[in-house]
C-alpha cells in the first residue's frame, strides 16, 4: 500500500486520466474529488463490498437454478 499526505486543495495523480483532490478537511473525516474517464467506477468500499456480495449471491442462485433444470431434465428422459 502506498500512503501519500496530502493537504487540502492538493492532489494525486493515477495514471493519465485519474486525479484525487482533497476538497475538504472536517475534524476526521477527509472529502476528495474525483475526476476520471465516465467508463471507470468508483465506489466506496462498503458499497462496492455490497455489490461484490449481491452479484456472488445473484450468481449462486443463477448457477442453482441451471442446476435445478438439468435435474429435472434427466428426470424427464
Amino acid at each position: 500500500m502506498l500512503i501519500l499526505s496530502r493537504r487540502l486543495g492538493e492532489k494525486i495523480v493515477i495514471g493519465p486520466d485519474i486525479t484525487l483532490e482533497v476538497v475538504s478537511i472536517k475534524g476526521g473525516q477527509v472529502k476528495l474529488g474525483i475526476t476520471g474517464p465516465r467508463e471507470v467506477p468508483v465506489y466506496r468500499q462498503e458499497v462496492y463490498d455490497r455489490k461484490q456480495r449481491e452479484a456472488a449471491q445473484a450468481g449462486a442462485l443463477a448457477h442453482a437454478a441451471v442446476a435445478n433444470d438439468e435435474t429435472t431434465e434427466e428426470k424427464a428422459a
